[in-house]
């Protein structure tokens, strides 16, 4: 995959995880108003695996750490998230803490997203997906 094709199927499928992140988010808080950390919680797990998935799949070609199984793999994946799961939910809770309103904690969740998805692929591309690594 080119330079450019990599760019642009990353950040397509970063956008498809934060629509399913965002979206199982919302579910949660119609369900529970107050909920916001289990909602937080839901969103990320929901946008973790579709991430993986589109990952592992596309960008990586099913590559994995050598000798990982696929289970090994979602956990060393999972593992390089915690760092940027902490970057999202710092910017979601802010702007949340700040300002109050639904609009401001998604406009969070999306700037705090972007941010860790580009921390994440250097992580995933130097940890997880070792044998997938460009030349």
């Amino acid at each position: 995959m080119t330079g450019l094709m990599l760019v642009l199927s990353y950040a397509g499928f970063a956008v498809l995880a934060t629509l399913a992140n965002l979206a199982s988010q919302r579910a949660v808080l119609a369900l529970l108003p107050g909920g916001l950390l289990v909602a937080l919680a839901v969103g990320t797990l929901v946008g973790l695996v579709v991430k993986f998935w589109l990952d592992r799949t596309w960008i990586f070609a099913g590559k994995a750490s050598t000798g990982s199984s696929t289970t090994g793999t979602f956990g060393l994946y999972a593992a390089t998230g915690v760092v940027t799961t902490l970057i999202f939910w710092g910017f979601e809770t802010a702007a949340w803490l700040i300002w109050q309103s639904h609009l401001a904690r998604e406009i969070g969740a999306v700037t705090g997203l972007a941010i860790g998805y580009l921390v994440k692929y250097r992580l995933d591309r130097r940890y997880v997906f070792l044998a997938a690594r460009p030349a």
